[in-house]
């Protein structure tokens, strides 16, 4: 199966081609990223139609259909794009009805920590399960959920919003929320975790290698925390293990609440599961029922940095096939 796949951000969207089969993902052509800020919701939408006919000019079959990944909140069901924090001025957008009345081809709209689960499901780490849980641990949390070998939305589509779990009555903020899952658990998260325990340092008269002084706080991020860890450096490590013991609190209430055969974790923990996982998994087994922790297994995405494109392009895969397995007499 071909289809066209594009994946809206808060910094740059970008449409491609692929195909889509039993073997797996191959994408064909991408165009240029677009730079989300110099375009309003209209114009964008308009590019990206040109950018769907240049991808649908390429030789081979005639795409069945798009698939658009994008940001919560939305509202797969009405092909809206709601509010998301990262998209100012995308306020209920049509993006369905405008993308599929420009190229008079079928769409179909999933947030991306959906898209992403159903990558990872059908291609990636999550291949063979019935239920699997998939969280995108990046810019911030979400939680794609494949039950019983259906992508579950939820009565609102907001199923799978993890991120807006509090862990603790203090801490970083993430989802507008202090001691949130996404707090602890998120590039931004990092960042506010790392600020903290250096300045801790600070006034205690430490001048720690990672940020020796008040100036400096604000270049911290969860990258640079990454690399340090990776090189050795002890407070570093101290924060990602904080980080992911906050992750083995979130996993054992997915894990109580989901019993999942897997759950794949993405972005960060894939880039530092050496410095976040020992932390995670002693909480986990601690507080998860272990009937239900022993029956699960938590891996780093397969698909990396490449989850992107092939998450929307999946999308359209998996509706257009769920519509045809409709139809059916």
């Amino acid at each position: 199966m071909r289809a066209i796949g594009v994946d809206i951000g808060g910094t740059s969207c970008s449409v491609c081609v692929g195909d889509l089969g039993a073997d797996g993902v191959v994408v064909r052509h991408r165009t240029p990223p677009r730079a989300t800020a110099d375009h309003t919701p209209l114009d964008m939408l308009r590019a990206l139609a040109e950018d769907i006919g240049t991808c649908r000019r390429l030789e081979g079959p005639e795409p069945a259909g798009i698939g658009i990944s994008c940001g919560g909140p939305l509202d797969g069901r009405r092909g809206l794009v709601l509010s998301p924090p990262n998209l100012p001025g995308w306020d209920e957008l049509p993006i369905v009805a405008e993308l599929s009345g420009r190229t008079q081809l079928p769409a179909w709209l999933c947030n991306d920590a959906n898209a992403g689960a159903l990558a990872e499901w059908l291609w990636g780490a999550g291949q063979g399960c019935r239920s699997m849980i998939f969280l995108t641990f990046g810019t911030g949390l979400g939680a794609g959920l494949v039950l019983d070998g259906r992508l579950y939305c939820g009565a609102s589509d907001s199923a799978g919003e993890a991120g807006h779990i509090r862990l603790a009555p203090f801490g970083p903020v993430g989802f507008g929320k202090a001691g949130s899952f996404e707090g602890f658990c998120s590039g931004g998260g990092i960042a506010q975790l790392a600020r903290a325990m250096v300045l801790e340092r600070l006034q205690a008269g430490e001048r720690p290698a990672l940020c020796p002084d008040r100036d400096a706080l604000g270049s911290l991020t969860a990258e640079r925390v990454g690399r340090a860890a990776d090189a050795g450096d002890a407070l570093a490590r101290d924060i990602l293990a904080v980080s992911g013991r906050r992750l083995g609190q979130g996993l054992a209430v997915i894990v109580d609440l989901l019993n999942p055969e897997k759950i794949v974790i993405g972005s960060i923990f894939a880039r530092c599961r050496d410095h976040i996982w020992p932390s995670a998994r002693e909480v986990l087994h601690a507080e998860a029922l272990p009937s239900a922790r022993d029956a699960c297994e938590v891996v780093p995405s397969r698909l990396g940095e490449a989850v992107g494109d092939v998450a929307a392009l999946t999308v359209a895969y998996y509706y257009g096939n769920r519509e045809r397995e409709d139809e059916r007499p």
